[in-house]
C-alpha cells in the first residue's frame, strides 16, 4: 500500500508516518530517557515502532500512542525498541588491556585490594564479563580481593540476555582459548549449540536496569566507569550533567572509559585524557 507522507511524499509504508508522530517519539524518549533523536532517525523509528503496531493488531501510529498511554507495560517495550544495543565481547580492546596493565597494577601497588567498576550501558552484558575475564585471567593475583562490577541498561529486555549469561558459539570464536576453556560452559539441552557463561564470572557482577536519568543507585567510590558509545544518545548539557555526576562517583584518580565519538572535552574540566578514549578523574 503506498501513502503520502507530510515530509516525503509517496513513499511504500506500512502506515502513515507523519512529522508530528516522530515529533511525539522523540519528545517521549528525551522526557524520559535523556535520548536525543537526531532527524535522520526517522526511518529507523517507523521501522522498530511498526513491528510494535503489527504485534498488537493496530492499525496507525495514533493508535499506538493512544495504547502507550493506557498500557504502562507496553512503555518500557517502546523505549526497549528505540535504544541501540551493539556490543561484542572484548570490544575496543585496548580499554581491557588498559585495565590489566593499569589499573590492576596500580591498585596491587596500594595494597587496597578492592575493585569497584560500573558498565554502564551493559547491553547484552559482552562488556561486564569481559571485564570479569580481564580481572580474573590477570597477571596480578586478584583472588583475595574484593571485586564488584555493577552492569546497567535502561533496556529491560537486553538486561535479562546478559543476567541469562547464553550466547551463541559464534560470539566467542575470536576469544582466547584459555579464555573459551575456563569461562564458558557448553549448552545442553534448549541451549544446545550455545554457551553459558561460568558463575566464577556471574559471581562477582550484579545487572540493574537504570535510566540514566533516573538517581542512581551507587554511591561509590568507583574505580572505573565503562561509558561507551551512550552518551552519543544525549544532548551536550545532558552530557555535561552525566560527566560531573560520574566525576562525583569516582575516586581521585579513577578513570574513564569512552566510545570514539565521546569526549568529555568542552563539557567538563574534571578528567584529563591519557589514551586513546581514556580519561583520568583530574580533581
Amino acid at each position: 500500500m503506498t501513502v503520502k507522507d507530510d515530509t516525503a511524499g509517496l513513499i511504500g509504508r506500512e502506515f502513515v508516518f507523519l512529522d508530528q508522530d516522530f515529533e511525539r517519539v522523540r519528545e517521549k524518549l528525551y522526557a524520559h530517557a535523556g535520548i536525543a533523536l537526531s532527524d535522520y532517525k526517522k526511518d529507523m523509528v517507523y521501522n522498530r515502532l511498526v513491528r510494535r503496531i503489527r504485534a498488537l493488531s493496530l492499525n496507525s501510529f495514533a493508535q499506538y500512542f493512544s495504547y502507550l498511554e493506557r498500557n504502562t507495560a507496553e512503555f518500557s517495550l517502546f523505549i526497549n525498541s528505540l535504544t541501540t544495543n551493539l556490543t561484542a565481547f572484548f570490544r575496543e580492546s585496548h580499554h581491557f588491556e588498559f585495565l590489566e596493565n593499569v589499573v590492576l597494577p596500580e591498585i596491587d601497588v596500594s595494597k587496597a585490594q578492592r575493585l569497584r567498576i560500573w558498565s554502564a550501558g551493559c547491553s547484552m552484558g559482552e562488556e561486564p564479563y569481559s571485564l570479569a575475564m580481564t580481572c580474573l585471567s590477570s597477571a596480578v593475583d586478584v583472588s583475595h580481593w574484593d571485586i564488584k562490577i555493577l552492569a546497567t541498561d535502561i533496556d529491560s529486555a537486553v538486561l535479562h540476555t546478559a543476567k541469562t549469561g547464553v550466547y551463541a558459539l559464534d560470539r566467542i570464536d575470536t576469544m582466547p582459548q584459555e579464555f573459551k576453556t575456563r569461562f564458558f560452559r557448553k549448552g545442553r539441552g534448549a541451549h544446545a549449540g550455545k554457551v553459558l557463561v561460568a558463575e566464577e564470572l556471574r559471581q562477582i557482577i550484579t545487572f540493574k536496569e537504570l535510566n540514566l536519568m533516573h538517581s542512581w543507585p551507587m554511591t561509590g567510590p568507583l574505580d572505573v566507569i565503562f561509558c561507551r558509545n551512550v552518551m552519543i544518545y544525549f544532548d551536550k548539557a545532558t552530557q555535561a550533567i552525566l560527566l560531573e555526576r560520574m566525576a562525583d562517583l569516582l575516586k581521585p584518580g579513577g578513570f574513564l572509559f569512552v566510545g570514539h565519538s565521546e569526549s568529555p572535552f568542552r563539557l567538563t574540566a574534571r578528567f584529563k585524557l591519557i589514551g586513546n578514549t581514556i580519561y583520568q578523574k583530574d580533581h
